[in-house]
């Protein structure tokens, strides 16, 4: 995880937060960057991660991991982690391997179906995430990355919106935890589904982080800006949404941030 990130969230994994929803949203730039945060973050906190990537696969986040100091391999083995690696059970459908091995449905059983029905992902985070007697975890939290992807492989808009609909029911609200969201957005795209979907999780989101690459193109000081938007509206006062924007460049194993215009190559 990223200590500057932390103090601009005012969060520590020594009390994190209970029943919020937090959408990463990244426009013209990967914000990659945030998911490896969030997940080496819940780890470290002690919580049980549902972790449904399906974007990259298992090699590719523990490398990340290791370099922030978790060890995804041995998170698995405690039973802390469950991991969804949806390019290697997209495989295992295709060629029919996946039911064979577990003798159970698979979460992404859509693919090889007509209808684009979800049931069955929702159906393995909810038994994922659900305590057991000999649990001793802070509190359960599905991270997704990134939820774009389910569109591509053929789900519905509405779909998409009702299984993050009951997992918001399921997580946050039943199980006090917390839920960990990335989509991909470009208000430019000709993508209609894609932004609504972005659009409906803004709107439900208790905290917005958005990423996005510089209009002026690339920098190698400053790699993008992000904006941190808590949603204050959500609770029904008269106040308005606060709204903190600053740049940030990435490092091998950090990410700094800074008001926009003081990069240390500017200062």
């Amino acid at each position: 995880m990223f200590a500057e990130l932390n103090e601009l969230l005012d969060a520590s994994p020594q009390r994190p937060e209970t029943g919020k929803f937090t959408l990463l949203r990244d426009t013209r730039t990967d914000g990659s960057f945030l998911v490896h945060h969030f997940l080496s973050f819940y780890l470290r906190a002690g919580c049980k991660v549902c972790f449904v990537a399906l974007l990259q696969s298992f090699s590719h986040y523990n490398i990340v991991a290791q370099k922030l100091g978790v060890n995804l391999t041995a998170a698995k083995e405690r039973g802390q982690l469950v991991f969804l690696e949806g390019l290697k059970s997209c495989l295992d459908l295709l060629f029919g391997e996946e039911e064979e091995q577990s003798g159970q449905p698979s979460p992404l059983q859509f693919i090889s179906e007509s209808a684009s029905n979800l049931k069955a992902l929702f159906d393995f985070v909810r038994t994922s995430l659900t305590p057991t007697g000999t649990d001793s975890w802070k509190g359960p939290v599905l991270l997704v990355d990134d939820l774009s992807v389910l569109l591509s492989l053929g789900v519905t808009l509405v779909a998409v919106l009702d299984f993050i609909h009951y997992c918001r029911v399921a997580v946050c609200s039943q199980l006090k935890g917390n839920i960990v969201v990335l989509v991909h957005s470009n208000e430019d795209s000709e993508d209609e589904e894609n932004e609504l979907v972005v659009n409906s999780l803004c709107h439900h989101s208790d905290l917005i982080l958005w990423v996005e690459g510089l209009a002026t193109g690339f920098c190698k000081d400053v790699h993008g800006q992000i904006k941190i938007i808590r949603r204050v509206s959500l609770e029904l006062t008269a106040e308005q949404d606060h709204v903190q924007i600053y740049q940030y460049k990435i490092q091998d194993k950090n990410v700094t941030f800074f008001a926009r215009g003081l990069s240390a190559a500017v200062l």
